[in-house]
């Protein structure tokens, strides 16, 4: 379908032994169904894979291709990304997920019909091994995926993830884009870095991001992120990471406050009704990980407490 609105795609990259995946997606967003598209491809100071793109994909139309200079991190090259755009709509999705045919169209469907000035879709979980059973899907924002209770169908939340979001570009560049003391920067496991941006737009404009589940993008889950060593070592983060937000945006602070009631007062009591009605290995272990998830969230959380202020935020520098 032909629309007027111009939509520019940022992917970002930065790891050759990943050039697959970020090549699907690539692909997957080349094959949309949406039209007037420009795709802007970062790679963020990796020379050998931004020569492997110029040589891909440099020669086609509405492909522009730009490299770092150096590892900046995932927020500065989204930022930059958008700075390069020329669309009306910029969105973003992670370079190991890839969009359904329709996923611009459906982004901008909800534009073209709202005052939106920010849309979402639903990050799917596309399991490339075996998904754990001990895995409970109220924990999926922990490997990037929407979790139980992320919202409803058209719905305007706080954010939605970096996968699977898009912003009028005025409006991000008014914002100031992508905070650079959040998000993956080398071996910085700093996290939530869709938060910032929502918030300030939200302080600015007085909206949220519009919640269209329609709009889908399949993002890969690999054997890592099904560990479980590394899934408690990611919920550690996100509670370190959630003070630092905190301390950078104090008004930030309600939003998993919020969530955490209702995993304990709604998610738990079901789960529990669940068991008992009818026992199973896995829902017992489901059960379990949520107390240990959340066990270790709120020690990271306490783990930045212990520390200065000086010391928190120069740890997201």
């Amino acid at each position: 379908m032909l629309r007027t609105m111009k939509v520019s795609v940022v992917i970002c990259t930065y790891a050759m032994e990943r050039y697959d995946v970020f090549s699907e997606c690539v692909d997957s967003v080349l094959e949309q169904t949406y039209d007037p598209l420009e795709v802007v491809i970062v790679v963020d100071g990796n020379e050998t894979v931004f020569e492997r793109v110029i040589d891909d994909y440099g020669d086609l139309d509405g492909v522009e291709c730009y490299c770092n200079d150096e590892n900046q991190g995932i927020s500065y090259s989204r930022t930059r990304g958008a700075e390069l755009a020329t669309g009306d709509v910029v969105a973003f999705i992670d370079d190991d997920a890839v969009a359904e045919p329709d996923w611009i169209d459906e982004l901008a469907r909800v534009y073209d019909e709202t005052d939106a000035i920010a849309v979402g879709g639903h990050a799917k979980p596309d399991w490339v091994t075996d998904k754990p059973d001990f895995f409970p899907e109220e924990f999926y924002w922990l490997v990037g995926c929407d979790e139980r209770g992320m919202g409803k169908h058209m719905e305007e939340l706080r954010n939605t993830y970096g996968s699977n979001i898009s912003f009028r570009r005025n409006v991000f560049l008014n914002v100031g884009g992508y905070d650079e003391n959040t998000g993956r920067k080398g071996d910085r496991h700093i996290q939530a870095h869709e938060a910032p941006v929502c918030i300030r737009m939200n302080n600015k404009y007085g909206k949220g991001v519009i919640y269209n589940t329609d709009a889908v993008v399949n993002h890969k889950l690999f054997d890592y992120r099904g560990e479980f060593r590394w899934l408690v070592f990611r919920s550690f983060w996100q509670g370190y990471s959630k003070r630092i937000m905190d301390l950078l945006l104090p008004e930030a602070a309600g939003d998993k406050n919020d969530y955490l009631k209702q995993l304990m007062l709604e998610f738990v009591p079901s789960r529990v009704r669940e068991l008992i009605r009818n026992p199973s290995s896995p829902k017992a272990k489901q059960l379990v990980t949520i107390f240990i998830f959340t066990a270790a969230v709120g020690f990271g959380y306490l783990y930045g407490l212990i520390q200065s202020d000086d010391k928190l935020v120069g740890a997201a520098t």
